[in-house]
């Protein structure tokens, strides 16, 4: 399975892979937030779910799509966010089986449901090393300006009322990304471990390639902006100099990297920039043809 993108079901998949193989597990996962069909991982799918109003289609591509309110349409949307930790819970326990001692595994997970994510690893039994940064070139802004809602209603007092006000959220200009580390021998030392399983610490020399981030205090704020071939591949797609750079910051050269929730295969090809071995498993059959040519391609520019 080495050095393939497996298409399936990754609770499933990750089952079929040996025990203790892997040196990292890097992945981009759904953040279970709506975005598109494959981010509803809850039960409570109301008809509106996904659908666009009026209001929506005149605001162009940002708000294409209708997500859940924060408050829920009904109880039965309090149950999401466990819902979501339940889902984490349902492949976690198996990328802790796969992975070497001392192993990091880093994941992207959105601002409103980490903590979620956060839980489910440390159940499995992962420990929660620390929280980066992912600070981000540009980020949509979606943020309502009420008086235009009560200006639509004809309450004119109220629109002057609340001038300058918002709805929703502030300007999303970083994502979390959460690292996670396999514990390591009972008795032994991190140094050790390096050794005996070449994992375990982090290298420095990964900051030499972050845009942002290469003075001596070696920030867990990281700035990486969309390059060429950064987008149009995946509606969530991550810049290939990131996934490369947490590539670099935890694993050597033929190191195993393990990504669970695949998509357009950028951690894979990253990992196959850097001279390392992948598996990269994904659910949706068209982005895993859309990996596997991205490989392809890189594999046969190699070669010429």
């Amino acid at each position: 399975m080495i050095d393939t993108i497996i298409c399936g079901n990754s609770a499933e998949v990750l089952q079929t892979l040996p025990t203790e193989f892997a040196h990292a597990i890097i992945s981009d996962i759904p953040y279970g937030i709506n975005y598109g069909e494959w981010d509803v991982l809850h039960n409570n799918k109301n008809s509106a779910l996904g659908g666009s109003s009026t209001a929506q289609n005149t605001s162009g591509t940002l708000f294409k799509r209708r997500g859940k309110p924060l408050n829920g349409w009904s109880n039965a949307d309090k149950k999401i966010p466990m819902e979501y930790q339940e889902w984490c819970e349902s492949w976690a326990g198996e990328c802790l089986r796969i992975l070497k001692p001392g192993a990091s595994c880093i994941i992207f997970a959105g601002r409103r449901f980490s903590h979620r994510c956060i839980v489910a690893l440390e159940n499995a039994g992962f420990t929660f090393k620390d929280m980066l940064a992912w600070k981000k070139n540009t980020a949509p802004h979606r943020a309502q300006r009420i008086s235009e809602i009560y200006k639509r209603r004809g309450d004119l007092k109220q629109a002057e009322i609340w001038n300058g006000w918002r709805v929703a959220n502030l300007r999303p200009t970083f994502e979390p990304i959460l690292w996670f580390q396999k514990p390591y021998k009972t008795g032994g030392t991190i140094a050790d471990n390096v050794i005996n399983h070449e994992v375990g610490a982090w290298n420095e020399q990964a900051f030499s390639h972050c845009n942002d981030c290469t003075d001596i205090s070696y920030s867990n704020i990281l700035s990486f902006a969309h390059e060429k071939g950064d987008r149009g591949l995946h509606e969530t797609q991550k810049p290939l100099k990131l996934m490369e750079f947490l590539i670099t910051l935890v694993t050597k050269n033929n190191a195993v990297i393990v990504d669970p929730f695949a998509g357009s295969g950028t951690t894979c090809l990253a990992a196959y920039n850097l001279n390392r071995r992948y598996i990269g498993i994904e659910l949706d059959s068209e982005y895993c043809e859309i990996a596997r040519k991205r490989l392809k391609s890189a594999t046969l520019q190699i070669t010429m």
